[in-house]
């Protein structure tokens, strides 16, 4: 940020204008010399002071005011003001006061400010100016406040010879030298008037400061913003989506994101969100106009980390997001994510989609990795509190559902810490979030697609091994479940699905539930270091249990 340089240099000395040369009068006594401005922002001379009248001597203060200088004194050197005193002479005698008026003293009085009145000499800056603003007095240059002159406005900033006067009534026979004086002062006024006019032109038209500012022809508001910018896409999508807070009966809970999913008011988000409301405790949704509902857990589904709730009372001008197709979405295409980071509702960021499949097992918050998901990761700004939230495309369309980040302080995906983005964010594709959605609506429950054995959990890089024994003791490979019919053996090891790799466990059970039971699929796996390939068909199940 730039700042304007008006003039005033506060710390650095400013010289003191030269005297002006006193004016030559019938008298003996000795002309008032012209007192330095104390204006910081003016630097050049000061014009001459008109002739002053003689006036009548004022009382000293202290050891001032100094001998008067004799008649004519020399104008000071300039740096060497006040002059050296001059021999003492005779007093002028005081001129006849004009309505009871007295003239001020000959020579200045150096007193300090404040002391009697009309004694403000050469002293702070702030003292009055030569003549008050709106007296008659000694014509010359005003202070700050502008051009002074006899009867003109004097600044309110400068300095003082006294209080203002009038000029005293010419002597008979010197009427030439009194228009002289007259027309002296009316061409200092004009000069002064035509200077300070010019001065103030050249200035506004001519500023050196430096500083070059442009101001925008249309306001932000005049701005029209294309259909697939950012900024429009945001625009059409946050009055679609809610903050979600929810609580357990003993009050403890957190906050997250969701999106309208139809007009009847129901709402996705993630499982882990409403996890801790599910049994008797309480869930709101709350939209960007600070309208507020009360809601429902409609159903969830733990392994799928998704979860519908509905609106209590739900406005009938509700506008579902329009949902895109996640299998269409190629690594570079732009998102954008909407959510409450940390509980700062109505959040945009943006990003692109770094990778597709991504492998990724995730929390509920109770501390175990129970959700798998072939994810697509995202390298927009995701934070505790994103969860649920929409991941879109560049039309606005919903892609995904923001589901986990990657942290350096997590320990891992699916960590309970409350670092923040290093932009590695995780979403549930939405073609496998919508027909989750869609079951948790119809049903309640679930419903996982499966191939009927157990595999371990266990990232070993090579792929999924079918364990030996199942949990609690039963069979690691379901008699007459599809890996059953395709000769699957426990001690076997999948290596891909279909085209996609399976380097663990946790992978292919979440490349499994991209998928809908009755699906045909092509397994690839290893038996006694030989390959072998089968197609089977997957099988369901209900429920997270």
């Amino acid at each position: 940020m730039s700042t304007e340089n008006e003039g005033t240099n506060e710390g650095t000395p400013v010289p003191p204008a030269p005297s002006a040369p006193p004016v030559p009068v019938e008298s003996s006594s000795a002309a008032a010399p012209q007192a330095p401005a104390s204006d910081a922002g003016a630097t050049t001379p000061l014009p001459q002071t008109p002739p002053a009248a003689p006036a009548a001597p004022a009382a000293p203060v202290g050891d001032w005011p100094p001998p008067a200088a004799p008649q004519p004194a020399p104008a000071a050197a300039e740096g060497n003001w006040p002059p050296p005193a001059a021999p003492p002479t005779a007093p002028a005698a005081p001129a006849a006061a004009t309505d009871g008026w007295q003239n001020p003293p000959t020579t200045p009085l150096y007193a300090e400010a404040g002391v009697g009145a009309g004694t403000h000499a050469y002293g702070d800056a702030g003292a009055h100016a030569y003549g008050d603003a709106g007296a008659p007095g000694a014509g010359g240059a005003g202070g700050a406040g502008g051009a002074g002159g006899a009867g003109g406005a004097g600044g309110a900033d400068g300095l003082a010879w006294g209080a203002s006067y009038q000029q005293p009534a010419p002597k008979p026979g010197r009427g030439g030298r009194g228009g002289l004086v007259a027309a002296v002062l009316v061409a200092a006024l004009v000069a002064g008037g035509l200077g300070g006019g010019l001065g103030y032109t050249l200035a506004k038209n001519d500023d050196n400061t430096g500083s070059t500012t442009v101001s925008a022809s249309t306001s932000g508001g005049d701005v029209k913003r294309a259909a697939g910018s950012v900024a429009a896409v945001a625009e059409a999508a946050l009055p679609s989506t809610v903050t979600i807070q929810a609580e357990s009966s003993n009050g403890e809970g957190g906050t997250g994101t969701g999106f309208v999913f139809d007009t009847q008011g129901h709402i996705v988000t993630n499982n882990h969100v409403v996890a801790d409301a599910v049994d008797g405790g309480k869930v709101t949704a709350t939209f960007p106009n600070g309208k507020k509902y009360d809601a429902e857990v409609v159903g969830h589904a733990q392994g799928y980390d998704v979860a519908v709730i509905k609106l209590k009372n739900a406005p009938s001008d509700l506008k579902p997001l329009t949902l895109g197709d996640s299998d269409k979405v190629a690594v570079g295409d732009s998102t954008i994510a909407i959510g409450a980071p940390f509980g700062l509702s109505n959040t945009v960021t943006t990003g692109i989609i770094s990778a597709k499949n991504r492998p990724v097992a995730s929390s509920d918050g109770t501390g175990s990795s129970s959700s798998y998901m072939s994810a697509l990761q995202t390298d927009a700004s995701i934070n505790p509190g994103n969860s649920g939230g929409p991941l879109l495309d560049a039309q606005g369309n919903v892609i995904g559902i923001n589901s986990a980040i990657q942290s350096t302080g997590s320990g891992g995906l699916g960590g309970t810490s409350q670092s923040g983005s290093i932009g590695l964010g995780f979403a549930i594709p939405i073609n496998q979030a919508r027909y989750v959605a869609q079951q948790l609506i119809k049903t309640g429950e679930p419903v996982y697609a499966k191939i009927g054995a157990s595999v371990s959990l266990e990232d070993s890089g090579n792929g999924a091994k079918i364990t030996d024994q199942g949990s609690g003791g039963a069979s690691a490979v379901e008699s007459g479940g599809p890996a059953d019919k395709a000769g699957l053996k426990p001690g076997d090891v999948i290596t891909k699905l279909d085209d996609t790799v399976i380097d663990s466990g946790p992978t292919l059970i979440g490349e499994i539930w991209t998928h809908q039971p009755g699906d045909k699929v092509t397994i690839t796996y290893e038996r006694d270091s030989k390959t072998h390939t089968v197609e089977l068909t997957l099988g369901s199940r209900k429920g997270d249990n």
